[in-house]
């Protein structure tokens, strides 16, 4: 019976000791880069490189959530915002270029390319429009962080 008893608290301070030294051990800070989208664009990369406005989405073509947003991005198309799907598939080198680990990821580029909005994930047509609206005109959007990459 001795024994027993002596072996029951071997284990519980082993036990106690184990969860204290858990206790102690420090987590490392995450290594994820501080951004996900791309914050500059090459203009040239893209169709359309003297438009005002390009709005690019990387997609690829196994994603559903992606054919949403590229059918919510093409509206719009206009004289002044250019708009383009980067497919995985179509155009690998571009994902690679700008580091791009997941999609769909939208972002809004001014004419020499600077990145003014962008999205991770699905996006409303609401919000996808109004930041395109914003970032064309400040003072347009009545949610003018919509987007916002800062």
């Amino acid at each position: 019976m001795p024994q027993i008893l002596i072996a029951v608290i071997v284990v519980a301070g082993t036990i106690a000791l184990g969860l204290l030294l858990r206790r102690r051990q420090q987590v490392d800070a995450p290594t994820q880069a501080a951004h996900l989208v791309p914050t500059q664009l090459d203009r040239a990369d893209f169709a359309e490189p003297s438009t005002p406005w390009l709005v690019v989405v990387f997609s690829s073509a196994s994603c559903s959530t992606c054919a949403d947003v590229v059918r919510k991005a093409q509206v719009l198309r206009t004289s002044e915002v250019a708009v383009s799907d980067v497919a995985f598939g179509t155009h690998r080198l571009l994902h690679v270029k700008y580091a791009i680990a997941a999609v769909p990821i939208v972002v809004v580029a001014d004419c020499d390319g600077v990145v003014r909005a962008a999205f991770t994930g699905p996006v409303s047509a609401t919000d996808l429009w109004a930041a395109v609206a914003e970032a064309r005109q400040l003072g347009t959007s009545p949610e003018p962080r919509l987007g916002s990459i800062d």
